[in-house]
């Protein structure tokens, strides 16, 4: 199964020797990953992204992350599959 996972970007940077591509590292609660921010230009600190195999997809707001984040807490293991780890249950 492949989700889209709210998170809390914390950060941005460009790789290096990539000034053309940017990343950010994003908060999942327990779980901090960096993503691949291109399709998401406008998103910077604090913003929440949709996170699907490592890019973020989309900007939503504080509530909806909220929501989305406890319907996928809600299926056994979607989170450590997801993401490679186990986090906090709810």
């Amino acid at each position: 199964m492949c989700l889209g996972i709210p998170g809390r970007i914390l950060d941005t940077a460009h790789p290096p020797g990539r000034p053309d591509l940017r990343t950010g590292m994003v908060d999942f609660g327990s779980v901090r990953r960096t993503v691949c921010l291109a399709y998401t230009p406008d998103a910077g600190p604090g913003d929440y992204v949709i996170v699907h195999v490592g890019f973020a997809i989309t900007v939503v707001d504080a509530e909806e992350a909220a929501r989305t984040l406890a319907v996928i807490k809600a299926m056994p293991g979607a989170l450590a599959t997801e993401l490679g780890s186990t986090m906090d249950a709810p």
